[in-house]
């Protein structure tokens, strides 16, 4: 069963809807127990870092989810939930992330309209079983204001005005920064992907 981690915020309507669309089971998941029997973990983010790392720390998420990443559940972070694998992030230097890959993530330099909201076209950069069937120059649905700077982890990279993670993969842990729940048939494909990893 998929768990979508509900830390009561982010798009869960539209990720389950998704899920349902491609006919894979999920339950929605607030604590340790339903982490536990998870085969899967989705981590959906829309808002602000320092709360969604503060709302797993108050839930006592932190932990359990990671010592199932670690166990080797497979495990998607979308957008927001990208972003939190990484140390830190410069939208709330106090708080840590979940620190699965070192590096912060980074505000658009001064100038970039934000945030950056729309389509943008995908740059592969390295075999991805995330990414299998999607052709090179793809366009997905894109809404931040904060991007993961490229790494040996980067799947893809999209640029506006600097090149940035659009999908990281190492292992079982996967993050995508754009919305495939709201990406159209390509989005689809790429949770197909993940479903059946």
């Amino acid at each position: 069963m998929i768990a979508i981690l509900d830390y009561g915020a982010g798009n869960l309507r539209s990720v389950s809807n998704t899920l349902e669309e491609i006919a894979a089971p999920y339950t929605l998941v607030r604590d340790a127990a339903g982490l536990a029997s998870a085969s899967r973990i989705v981590l959906p983010g829309v808002g602000h870092f320092g709360q969604m790392m503060a709302a797993l720390d108050r839930m006592g998420l932190r932990e359990p989810l990671l010592a199932r990443i670690r166990a080797g559940v497979p495990f998607l972070g979308i957008c927001l939930g990208l972003q939190a694998l990484l140390e830190a992030s410069e939208e709330a230097p106090e708080q840590e992330g979940l620190g699965l890959f070192p590096g912060r993530v980074r505000r658009f330099p001064p100038g970039a309209r934000v945030p950056h909201m729309g389509w943008n076209e995908l740059e592969l950069r390295a075999p991805s079983r995330l990414l299998r069937g999607i052709a090179p120059g793809s366009h997905l649905y894109f809404a931040h204001s904060y991007y993961v700077p490229e790494s040996q982890a980067t799947a893809a990279a999209c640029t506006y005005l600097v090149p940035y993670t659009a999908a990281l993969e190492a292992g079982n842990v996967f993050g995508v920064q754009f919305h495939p729940e709201k990406s159209g048939p390509v989005g689809l494909e790429v949770m197909r992907n993940f479903v059946r990893l």
